[in-house]
């Protein structure tokens, strides 16, 4: 026991402070330098076609639906998972933020993700975002596209007190 606990112990005091502040939402330390996520964020991605613009979401905001958009977020998408470039709490601080121009999307910032669209959000995962390192998700089907846009959506969501 005294073992489990001195290398748990030794894991933790060992462990970078950028792998220990990577997951906070507000924060990531990289090299000693903390950085903020930009809220709001200006782009000029091209807006989608009116036919995408005016889609909604299908699909109910169940906990099976979020779930699937989580493990597509967080492992299964291809190109690559989201989190390499949107960071783990959907911040835009991913492993990749300092090499990206511009930075990727934050999600957590409800100021930019209020405006935009069901439709558009849509459009951009299928496409990707010319200007950006964004990829098109071609391999991905509407429902799994659906199924991440809800859990991107999670991330700007008010917590309620």
């Amino acid at each position: 026991m005294t073992r489990v606990v001195l290398i748990w112990i030794m894991f933790w005091v060992a462990m970078p402070v950028s792998m220990a502040m990577a997951a906070h939402p507000g924060v990531k330390v990289d090299d000693g330098l903390e950085f903020l996520p930009l809220c709001p964020q200006v782009r000029n991605t091209p807006g989608a076609t009116d036919e995408f613009l005016r889609l909604k979401n299908p699909l109910n905001p169940s906990p099976e639906n979020i779930f699937a958009g989580q493990t597509l977020f967080h492992f299964d998408a291809k190109p690559g998972p989201c989190r390499i470039c949107h960071g783990i709490s959907g911040n835009g601080l991913g492993i990749l933020f300092r090499e990206l121009t511009p930075s990727p999307r934050n999600f957590t910032c409800s100021k930019t993700m209020t405006t935009l669209p069901d439709g558009q959000l849509f459009w951009i995962i299928k496409n990707g975002s010319p200007g950006t390192a964004m990829p098109a998700f071609k391999n991905l089907d509407d429902e799994q596209i659906w199924q991440l846009i809800h859990y991107i959506r999670h991330f700007s969501k008010e917590e309620e007190h």
